[in-house]
């Protein structure tokens, strides 16, 4: 997947909020961004891996909702709604946006809860080889036990 192309975009009150393969970014556009935030904070990137819990208020009839992550060393409120619309790793959103947040908190969990791809590069049928035949020099396998493993590797 595509690191550079967001998956889903939430414009929220206070700013929006990019949904990549990897991370968040948190750009903070509009009048009421520029109030809650201060005018001179730039976009924010977290990225799966920092990101320690995901808390989600949603929206109601008369209250915005918010999705704030909390990262490690982060200082973030625990205080609700207001202290969250000051908070740099918080979104604001309106009710009429509580499903795509719940799709964009499904998304980041899941990816949090993947298994980490093996780092280590696959090898190939003539590094295998050439294993086995560090083996046979060993004595540690049989020419019989080389020629099978070998045939089964070619086949």
């Amino acid at each position: 997947m595509n690191n550079d192309q967001p998956i889903k975009t939430l414009d929220g009150v206070n700013g929006q909020l990019h949904l990549y393969a990897n991370r968040v970014e948190i750009a903070r556009k509009g009048a009421l961004a520029k109030l809650t935030q201060g005018f001179f904070k730039g976009n924010k990137s977290i990225y799966f891996r920092q990101i320690t819990g995901i808390q989600v208020k949603q929206g109601g009839k008369f209250t915005n909702g918010y999705i704030q992550f909390s990262i490690g060393g982060g200082n973030e409120s625990q205080r609700g709604l207001m202290d969250a619309t000051h908070d740099e790793n918080t979104v604001m959103f309106t009710a009429r946006q509580n499903k795509l947040v719940t799709e964009i908190k499904q998304y980041i969990e899941n990816a949090m809860n993947a298994p980490a791809a093996s780092a280590a590069p696959a090898s190939s049928t003539a590094d295998e080889i050439r294993k086995l035949k560090a083996l046979l020099d060993e004595s540690i396998l049989t020419q019989e036990e080389f020629e099978a493993q070998k045939k089964r590797l070619l086949s």
